[in-house]
């Protein structure tokens, strides 16, 4: 049994949730999500709270994956997600060019990231960057993309990592 499904999501002020028998829909300050709901699992708003429950022991698994879901949608449109990126290198650097990134990481070209829908990007120093929106899986994705242009490389450490990310190392071959 999922212990998950069985704790209810609190629903905070400033957040308005409509549950229907195809989706349910998240509407907040920093904007509005939708979740298909999954087959067999059944939602309702009691209490300023949402509820989620399962038919079989699958449909309950199912119900606590959805609650997570859900609970990551309420506090992305209440508060918003963000991930921070840092580039090392000598000459690698990031700015912005409308909503688009431009990135130098050491190729002979640019690269130039378009931000998806629902996603900000800003770019404090040409070090850093900010990835921020209200979809915590869209936050994510486009924050992997943008370090898959330039993976940190395990000699010198070079490239483009997440903050507070530990890149181990390896010696050199020795002659």
């Amino acid at each position: 049994m999922s212990r998950v499904a069985k704790k209810p999501v609190s629903i905070p002020k400033g957040v308005d949730i409509q549950v229907n028998a195809e989706a349910i829909t998240v509407k907040g300050p920093k904007g509005s999500l939708k979740l298909p709901t999954p087959p067999g699992v059944v939602a309702e708003v009691k209490d300023g709270q949402v509820l989620l429950a399962g038919k079989t022991a699958n449909d309950v698994k199912m119900a606590g994956t959805a609650r997570a879901l859900v609970a990551n949608m309420v506090t992305g449109v209440n508060e918003g997600y963000q991930r921070k990126l840092e580039l090392f290198g000598v000459g690698y650097r990031a700015a912005l060019q409308g909503k688009d990134l431009n990135l130098s990481l050491g190729y002979s070209h640019p690269v130039l990231f378009k931000a998806p829908e629902g996603i900000t990007l800003e770019v404090p120093t040409q070090t850093e960057i900010l990835v921020k929106g209200a979809d915590k899986q869209g936050v994510g994705e486009a924050a992997a993309k943008i370090r898959s242009f330039r993976p940190p490389e395990p000699y010198k450490g070079k490239g483009v990592r997440y903050s507070g990310e530990k890149i181990t190392l390896k010696e050199a071959k020795k002659a």
